[in-house]
C-alpha cells in the first residue's frame, strides 16, 4: 500500500498533535502550510517536515499531497475545503467542519464530484471506547445527559468569544456533545428546544438544549464557556446506564446494571492516542472508499444550524 502524504494547514495545538501522532507511527508530516510563513518554518524544523509552502494556496496544487488536515478557525474552513476538494485532495477538517449546513452540503458535493474522502476530525467517532460501547447490550436507549463546561476569561479577542473567529459554545464544545448523542441515538433528533445566554461580544456563552428523535430517545445538553463543569456523559438504557468522564477523548466507561446495581468498568484505547485513531481511520476510509461518519457529521451540523437560527444568531459570513 502506498504511503499517504499528509499536509497540515495550520500550526496550532491540533497540528502539533497530528505531527506527534504520525511520529508515533514512525512517519512525519510531508508538508506544512500556514498564513504566517515564519511559523510554518519553525513548525517544519520542530517536526522534521520536508516541505514548507511560500504561499498557503500552494498546498492544494502539490501533486504529492494526498490528505490535508485543516485546523484553522471555523469560519475559514469552507474557503480551504473548496480549494482542497476541487484539487482532488482528501480532507480531514477540524471540528466544527463548517459554519452551517449550507457550507457542509457544498463541501460534500465537491468531495463526491472529485471522488475524495471528506471527514470531520471528531474524536468521538474514532476513540475505541465508543466502538466498544456500541457492542454493549443494555436494552433500549432512553435518555442521554451531557455536560461540557470550560472556564475561559472574558477576552473578547480570542477565538472563544470572538464572532469574527466563529466563537461561541455551540461550535466549539457543543459539537462534541451533539456528536456523542447522534452516535448513540438510533436516528437524528427531529424535536429541538434550547435556551441561550450570550456573551458580551454577542456569541453564545452558555446554552441548554433538549432533543428527542422519532424513536422517543431524548437528550439534555448543558454547555458553558465561562464556568467549569465536568465533561460527563450518561447514557441511560432500560437495563442499565453508562457513565463516561472526559468524553471528548474518552478511554474508560462505568456501566451500572439496573437489575442488581453492580458496576462494570470498561477500558479501551488511550486518550493520548486520539489523533492516532483519527489518522488510522482516515487512511482506512481512503483505502476502502468508505465514509468517515459523514452522515453523523451532517446531522450534527443540521442541528447546530437550526439551533442558532432559533437564537437569531449568525456569524458575519452568514449575514
Amino acid at each position: 500500500m502506498k504511503t499517504l502524504n499528509w499536509a497540515t494547514l495550520g500550526c496550532g495545538v491540533i497540528a502539533n498533535q497530528l505531527a506527534q501522532a504520525l511520529q508515533k507511527q514512525g512517519r512525519n508530516l510531508y508538508s506544512v502550510a500556514n498564513r504566517t510563513h515564519d511559523k510554518a518554518i519553525a513548525f517544519a524544523n520542530k517536526y522534521n517536515i520536508e516541505k514548507v509552502y511560500d504561499c498557503i494556496d500552494d498546498v492544494f496544487e502539490d501533486e504529492n499531497v494526498d490528505i490535508i488536515y485543516i485546523s484553522t478557525p471555523h469560519n475559514t474552513h469552507i474557503q480551504y475545503l473548496r480549494k482542497a476538494l476541487a484539487n482532488g485532495k482528501h480532507v480531514l477538517c477540524e471540528k466544527a467542519i463548517t459554519l452551517n449546513s449550507d457550507e457542509l452540503e457544498e463541501a460534500i458535493r465537491l468531495a463526491n464530484e472529485h471522488n475524495v474522502i471528506l471527514a470531520e476530525a471528531m474524536t468521538i467517532f474514532h476513540m475505541p471506547i465508543y466502538k466498544k460501547l456500541k457492542e454493549v447490550q443494555l436494552g433500549e436507549l432512553k435518555m442521554i445527559q451531557m455536560n461540557f463546561g470550560s472556564y475561559k476569561e472574558y477576552d473578547m479577542n480570542n477565538r472563544f468569544f470572538n464572532p469574527n473567529l466563529a466563537g461561541g459554545a455551540l461550535l466549539d464544545i457543543g459539537v462534541y456533545a451533539l456528536s456523542l448523542c447522534r452516535y448513540f441515538m438510533s436516528s437524528c433528533p427531529d424535536q429541538v428546544l434550547s435556551q441561550v445566554k450570550m456573551a458580551p461580544s454577542g456569541v453564545d456563552e452558555q446554552a441548554g438544549i433538549l432533543l428527542m428523535n422519532p424513536d422517543g430517545q431524548m437528550a439534555t445538553i448543558a454547555l458553558t464557556l465561562h464556568a467549569k463543569q465536568p465533561k460527563r456523559a450518561t447514557l441511560a438504557y432500560d437495563q442499565g446506564y453508562i457513565e463516561i468522564y472526559e468524553y471528548p477523548r474518552g478511554q474508560e466507561a462505568t456501566i451500572t446494571y439496573t437489575s442488581d446495581g453492580h458496576k462494570e468498568v470498561i477500558q479501551c484505547g488511550d486518550t493520548s492516542d486520539a489523533l492516532v485513531y483519527e489518522v488510522n481511520d482516515m487512511e482506512q476510509a481512503i483505502l476502502n472508499g468508505s465514509s468517515m461518519c459523514l452522515d453523523y457529521t451532517r446531522d450534527v451540523m443540521k442541528l447546530m444550524t437550526e439551533i442558532r437560527k432559533s437564537w437569531d444568531f449568525y456569524y458575519p459570513e452568514e449575514k
